[in-house]
């Protein structure tokens, strides 16, 4: 848990993991593109149901069901204007996770990831979740990553990462975990956050 935050050192210190980059505010959405985020949002497991403190298991079937679940969860992560979602996130207790750090990027979907390496370079950047509404925290996490998973056929995938899309699978891979971004910040932090999320709750419901 972090207690000092050093000074960003990224590049994309200033994107927010879980919104698009560039994506604008919801008050600045058109009315079709805010019913359509409104509308994936529900879908969307919010802080305090249990399932986000959960660990997911792994998959053992690699079929049809599986393939239309990751082309759901892609979906509701557009409609939502994200660029990572986790199955637990959705109520699916499994290891799945699928992220579009940049528009022009395809969808990535991983099956069970495991983080197998890490860099020592660390960076602290904003983040955002889409489980956590109004809250913005900077989080420190490794500047590059090597994963290994598979596709949602079963074949085995390694992505080597850096910068924003290695900040959002280490961000995915903690909500398959239970760990939500207000485990890794200073308690003074989370009390802030937690009143942003307060407020923003107070100023939807108005």
């Amino acid at each position: 848990m972090l207690e000092e935050l050093p000074t960003p050192a990224s590049e994309d210190a200033d994107v927010e993991v879980e919104r698009e980059e560039d994506a604008p505010e919801p008050e600045e959405l058109d009315a079709e593109t805010r019913e359509r985020r409104d509308h994936a949002l529900r879908f969307v497991r919010k802080l305090g149901d249990p399932v986000l403190r959960a660990k997911a298991l792994p998959v053992e079937r690699f079929d049809e069901a599986l393939q239309r679940e990751v082309e759901r969860m892609g979906e509701l992560m557009h409609d939502a204007l994200g660029v990572g979602l986790a199955a637990t996130q959705l109520g699916v207790l499994h290891r799945v996770l699928v992220y579009r750090a940049y528009p022009e990027d395809p969808l990535t979907a991983l099956v069970n990831p495991v983080i197998e390496w890490r860099s020592e370079e660390l960076e602290i950047a904003e983040e955002g979740c889409l489980s956590l509404p109004g809250v913005h925290v900077e989080v420190e996490r490794a500047a590059r990553v090597r994963v290994h998973a598979q596709d949602p056929r079963g074949e085995a995938l390694e992505v080597e990462a850096d910068g924003l899309t290695a900040r959002v699978i280490q961000h995915e891979v903690d909500h398959l975990d239970g760990v939500l971004i207000l485990d890794r910040i200073s308690r003074e932090a989370r009390k802030e956050a937690m009143r942003a999320m307060r407020e923003a709750q107070e100023a939807a419901a108005a």
